[in-house]
């Protein structure tokens, strides 16, 4: 049996260690790079194309160009780095790209992997995107890496992909009728994910974050229209009628992951609150309204 690394492994580690960070013009690769600074943390942020190189051009930080798919890129990358934050663009190939990461990365001799996970990940689940984290997870297991999971709730940010129909004609689809869900800010997230890279004690934890409280669609679209300045009101629409609206958008299999994804919100599996990102951090997660205000001019 491969022993997990504990906090004992990291002891007497530094702030001049270098934190790699994929995914780092992202959802949650972005802020974590920023917070991460500010922590005088050194960063070795990974980006896919020269365009997101130019992306994060005003942080002190070692940009590097590496494609998933392109394992001796993605081996440079990793070489002389000890903490990795692991998070892949949402393909169909998303996990074989982290499965071949966590290979590279037990090869280079990483020893701490912060994986960016979901909410009730487990591969006997009917969402394909819960079964993919948790093989991903039990890659991680097997090699031996010092991990942390971390296992977030629908992101309020993931609404900003239905500000169209926000803003051209005041509605919030979405197939989940008055079920509860405890959405969480990027930014909680990123928040929990730099304390895990950088201060002692949560090798080996995994960690469920949930914004403040659970709520309705019904309540998110109050929220929106209240920061923007406009009447918006939630439509709880059919599943197919929302596979309709995003096929023009999205690929057949996101769209159907989507799917899956929110009928396990409707079955009610993603209201829980939990304190993690308080007790991790010490500071309490963004609510509802504050993400609102924040991004209100998305949705005028």
């Amino acid at each position: 049996m491969v022993r997990a690394r504990t906090d004992d492994d990291l002891e007497g580690r530094t702030t001049t260690e270098t934190v790699l960070v994929t995914g780092a013009t992202g959802n949650t690769g972005r802020p974590l790079v920023e917070m991460l600074c500010e922590r005088d943390v050194a960063v070795r942020a990974v980006v896919r194309s020269a365009a997101g190189r130019e992306q994060i051009a005003g942080l002190p930080v070692q940009t590097v160009v590496a494609d998933f798919d392109d394992p001796e890129a993605v081996s440079a990358a990793l070489a002389g780095v000890q903490r990795a934050y692991l998070v892949t663009p949402s393909t169909e190939r998303a996990q074989d790209q982290q499965e071949r990461f966590v290979d590279l990365a037990a090869k280079a001799g990483v020893q701490h992997l912060v994986k960016l996970s979901q909410l009730a990940a487990d591969e006997a689940s009917p969402v394909r995107f819960l079964r993919y984290h948790a093989a991903v997870e039990r890659r991680i297991r097997e090699r031996g890496l010092g991990f942390t999971f971390l296992r977030p709730n629908l992101y309020f940010q993931g609404l900003l992909a239905l500000s169209g129909p926000i803003r051209d004609q005041g509605v919030l689809p979405a197939p989940i009728g008055d079920a509860r869900v405890s959405a969480v800010d990027v930014r909680d997230i990123a928040a929990v994910a730099a304390t895990a890279l950088t201060e002692p004690g949560h090798l080996g934890a995994t960690y469920t974050i949930t914004g403040p409280a659970a709520v309705t669609h019904a309540e998110i679209a109050e929220a929106i229209g209240a920061a923007a300045g406009r009447a918006v009101t939630f439509v709880d629409v059919p599943p197919e009628a929302f596979a309709v609206s995003l096929r023009s958008l999205l690929p057949d299999w996101q769209v159907d992951g989507l799917l899956e994804d929110y009928a396990h919100y409707h079955r009610g599996e993603a209201a829980a609150v939990l304190p993690t990102v308080t007790e991790v951090t010490g500071h309490p997660p963004r609510a509802l309204a504050q993400f609102a205000r924040d991004y209100a001019d998305v949705f005028r």
